[in-house]
């Protein structure tokens, strides 16, 4: 009942200008700040981890900013998964190569951070290019929830997703059809596949798998950030030039280049960086918990 009640008061929203929506959503991520204490002690938690020079204020300062921003990209899921492809192509500003995976021989990963705008930069590959676009999707508790996330993510067709529990298999022959692979690197799933290598100066668990996935089927790699303008101005998707240092043969040193990009892009937009994720949950042998 309350997943339905949630989906049918995003419909409705949807309908709203931008602006109209932005404002609605920025007050829920007020609310959310206010409300959502555990959430909101590790969003601080993560940024005092990474901007150790800022005092105790300018930490608060920014995860109220982040909660505004995260507010917003609940609320305009809505807009993604209803409105037509028309309007969303009106609201979603892209900048650079959105069409690489077009035109390249080889397969492409798109490396997409976990910025507020993550899934504007999913939608954004389906309207602006034509290569289908396949990513790893981990499966809601709620089957109703579950239901619309999928129904959302696919609707504009060229698309699939695969659980994330599965063996890999199906993936990589998606990938060696020349399916394009829109990969999220930046979250922490344990010590399995990864490796503990810099971020913001600390140990972070980061999976080895973009470098080795791209170097076993000889891919592309082309990094995306995606980024909510203010107010009603829509978004802005940069699709940057594909890296020629990536992969090597050294999966490590690979990641650690990989989380220090990672990192300068939170710099330039650090509100809109997803805080309330336990990046630094797994910790290396003999190490304590941060949380």
């Amino acid at each position: 009942m309350g997943a339905r009640f949630v989906l049918g008061l995003l419909w409705l929203l949807h309908w709203l200008p931008l602006g109209a929506q932005a404002g609605l959503g920025r007050g829920l991520g007020r609310l959310l700040h206010a409300l959502a204490g555990a959430r909101r002690r590790i969003a601080l938690r993560n940024i005092a981890l990474c901007f150790p020079q800022q005092s105790a204020a300018q930490h608060e300062q920014l995860a109220r900013e982040h909660f505004r921003w995260l507010g917003r990209s609940i609320l305009e899921r809505g807009l993604l998964w209803y409105a037509s492809p028309a309007r969303l192509r009106r609201l979603i500003h892209v900048e650079g190569d959105v069409q690489l995976a077009e035109r390249s021989e080889r397969p492409v990963m798109w490396l997409v951070p976990h910025f507020m705008a993550l899934d504007v930069a999913g939608v954004a590959v389906l309207l602006f290019q034509k290569r289908k676009g396949i990513s790893i999707y981990q499966a809601q508790s709620d089957p109703v929830m579950d239901a619309a996330i999928r129904r959302g993510r696919l609707r504009l067709g060229n698309a699939e997703i695969f659980p994330r529990d599965d063996s890999g298999k199906a993936l990589f022959r998606a990938i060696r059809r020349g399916d394009a692979f829109f990969n999220l690197p930046d979250m922490d799933f344990g010590e399995r596949d990864a490796a503990f290598v810099p971020f913001f100066g600390i140990p972070a668990a980061t999976l080895l798998a973009p470098s080795r996935l791209a170097r076993a089927l000889d891919m592309v790699v082309q990094p995306v950030v995606a980024e909510t303008l203010p107010g009603g101005a829509g978004y802005r998707v940069r699709f940057m030039p594909p890296w020629t240092h990536f992969p090597t043969d050294d999966a490590h040193a690979d990641t650690a280049a990989m989380n220090a990009w990672i990192e300068a892009e939170i710099r330039a937009l650090p509100a809109q960086y997803l805080w309330v994720h336990k990046r630094f949950k797994t910790r290396p042998p003999g190490e304590g918990p941060l949380y």
